[in-house]
């Protein structure tokens, strides 16, 4: 199997996304210190919660986050240029001319994709989960995003995300390889259960483009 047989699927937030700004403008909108939502995101993160967590962390009900988040995304504004992490452009063009096939495929709204592609960001396939109608952890994701792919075997698929929980853990399930990249508060905080061990373990998408055969060695 060479690298054309291969695809490379990455995920968006804290993998391509630096996702700072949108907690920050949650942060300000509630008028808390930025310090303190980011570290009750982390005790949350620690404590095995959904990023929902926090907003109860700090005494915030669920209806009155929710009705706030229109307000947010018109804040928000959708990913712009500075929210790319530096290495994101640099790593999908890489892995492409290693003759690669590239994806992005992540739990986020529908708009993002056309945001994405604003950015310069146009892999063979690209599809968030609001628009398949699924989402991470479901191992239905993960079929939903093979079928786009045209059906290759899951194990010639490296699926790239930093959480333990809804990106190492499922892809391996599903059969894909799976990426830890360590970075974001899920990928510094969270650690995988003893029986889980990722094919490759990387802490830029610098790494991972260096480091990206390993996954499939001695296959």
């Amino acid at each position: 199997m060479t690298n054309r047989d291969r695809w490379v699927c990455l995920d968006v937030g804290e993998t391509l996304i630096d996702e700072t700004r949108i907690w920050s403008l949650w942060a300000d909108l509630f008028g808390i210190p930025r310090l303190t939502f980011f570290a009750a995101l982390g005790a949350v993160v620690a404590g095995g919660g959904q990023h929902q967590g926090v907003f109860d962390t700090l005494g915030i009900d669920e209806a009155t986050w929710r009705a706030r988040l229109p307000e947010v995304e018109a804040r928000y504004g959708g990913f712009r240029e500075e929210d790319l992490y530096p290495d994101a452009r640099r790593a999908l063009g890489a892995l492409a001319e290693a003759g690669y096939h590239v994806a992005v495929a992540a739990n986020q709204p529908a708009t993002r994709t056309a945001q994405l592609r604003a950015l310069g960001i146009d892999p063979e396939v690209l599809v968030m989960s609001d628009e398949v109608g699924v989402h991470k952890p479901d191992p239905a994701f993960f079929e939903r995003v093979l079928e786009l792919m045209g059906g290759p075997p899951p194990s010639s698929v490296a699926y790239v995300g930093d959480r333990v929980d809804n990106d190492v853990v499922p892809a391996q399930q599903a059969g894909l390889r799976a990426v830890w990249l360590r970075r974001g508060p899920w990928g510094l905080i969270q650690q995988p259960p003893e029986d889980v061990r990722p094919d490759l373990v990387a802490s830029s998408l610098d790494e991972l483009v260096e480091r990206i055969g390993e996954v499939w060695a001695g296959a």
